[in-house]
């Protein structure tokens, strides 16, 4: 892909769209994939870098995943819970899901595992979950000690036990050991220290556990794990991504459009369908239905909102808020700082080129709308800034997006995609 790319400006966009599959249900199926027993298959699965390096680094602790059908259905032979590999190095790339998810995993195991990344991949903080396993018997530890990656883990199992966690910095964090969790030599009793970020995301993380033959009982504060469990391989189908669907309803939010993304429904696993809450508070018109969601853009007015449940939509619906008749306030997204890029600060940055107040907080933003004039966005190698700023040139002329090929991370048809879904309005 060029260096950059100049968005078009467009009339209304009317049309409908399935993304593809949910990069954080796909990584979490594979997970349970890789340690059940049997062969799964997973139907609708996203091909992007995130799933790629998930694939690879399951492959190198030694289970086999064929892909089929334009890699969208993945043959998982599980394991049963026994990592064959005995020593590997893994290299994850910028891959959130996959570091935490497999440095759990890889503590069943009897060897040594060296899990590595991008040098943004080496500044996101991994101390906390490590904390978590020790008390579970594992011996886990950061290369530098610095509490980032490398991670090292001298695998002889998972003991289980008593063990506390923080939940405000990663959801990951507690949904990588959950589904670790299983496969302990006695059951796994996880407190949970302070308020869980992203909830929905752990609530998703046991719906699949569930769907592959799991149980476990979680309060407010602490989750109860029965152990030694095992997954049962399964035909598991994989919903449209939420996250890459917010672009497509605000890209009716901001062009007065009408755009329906098929295969997505008001109760999908993802929490992120609840950006078109958002929207609706705006002044869009939504309307939600057995295996649809429908927006239809109207006169924007600035909101008040605490997105901590749906994080990855925060630049999103920044982008709406410029072109909204008042201020609109984010609370809650703290944690975004700890992501691909500083989704605060960074994105505060890139805002403030289109002309627009901004002030920054810590837990999140407040936009104020002024007159947009056209830029060159700098994406930070973060797929989401990439994605969602793009959204401002439907409108605004003269927006370039620098390094289009970070949302190869997430969703590498994207820029088609948009072009697809608004050609129809030109």
């Amino acid at each position: 892909m060029e260096d950059a790319i100049k968005i078009k400006t467009t009339s209304p966009v009317v049309g409908s769209i399935r993304p593809p599959g949910s990069k954080s249900i796909t990584n979490r199926a594979l997970v349970c994939a890789a340690l059940a027993d049997g062969t799964s298959v997973l139907q609708g699965a996203l091909d992007s870098d995130d799933t790629r390096v998930m694939i690879a680094g399951l492959e190198q602790l030694g289970i086999a995943v064929q892909t089929e059908d334009a890699k969208t259905t993945l043959k998982v032979t599980g394991c049963g819970g026994t990592i064959p590999a005995e020593d590997a190095d893994l290299s994850i790339g910028n891959s959130g899901t996959t570091m935490r998810f497999l440095t759990a995993m890889s503590t069943l195991g009897q060897g040594r595992f060296r899990l590595d990344g991008v040098p943004r991949m080496r500044e996101r903080p991994i101390g906390d979950l490590l904390d978590a396993l020790i008390p579970l018997g594992t011996d886990v530890t950061t290369e530098f000690e610095n509490g980032c990656p490398p991670v090292i883990v001298n695998a002889t199992g998972l003991a289980g036990g008593m063990t506390t966690i923080r939940g405000d910095i990663s959801s990951q964090y507690l949904s990588g050991l959950m589904m670790a969790a299983p496969y302990a030599q006695q059951p796994v009793h996880i407190v949970l220290d302070g308020p869980l970020v992203s909830k929905p995301y752990v609530a998703m993380t046991r719906s699949v556990m569930k769907s592959f033959g799991l149980s476990l009982e979680q309060t407010e504060n602490d989750l109860k794990i029965p152990a030694p469990q095992k997954y049962k391989a399964q035909h598991y189908a994989i919903e449209p991504d939420a996250s890459a669907a917010s672009y497509f309803w605000a890209t009716a939010a901001i062009t007065g459009g009408d755009v329906t993304v098929e295969g997505l429904q008001r109760s999908a696993l993802q929490g992120d369908v609840r950006f078109c809450e958002c929207l609706a508070q705006m002044g869009c018109d939504v309307e939600y239905k057995e295996s649809s969601i429908r927006v239809r853009g109207g006169s924007l007015t600035g909101i008040d909102v605490d997105m901590n449940a749906i994080s990855d939509t925060v630049q999103t619906l920044t982008a709406v808020a410029l072109f909204a008749t008042g201020t609109t306030r984010i609370r809650g997204v703290e944690h975004n700082r700890h992501k691909e890029t500083d989704r605060i600060g960074d994105l505060a940055t890139e805002l403030r080129k289109f002309g627009a107040k901004i002030t920054e907080f810590e837990d999140g933003l407040e936009i104020q709308p002024a007159p947009l004039q056209g830029a060159t966005i700098d994406t930070y190698d973060d797929h989401r800034m990439a994605m969602s700023l793009a959204l401002v040139g439907l409108q605004v002329e003269d927006v370039v997006i620098r390094d289009p090929g970070c949302t190869h991370k997430t969703y590498p048809g994207f820029f088609d995609d948009l072009q697809e879904l608004c050609q129809a309005a030109l």
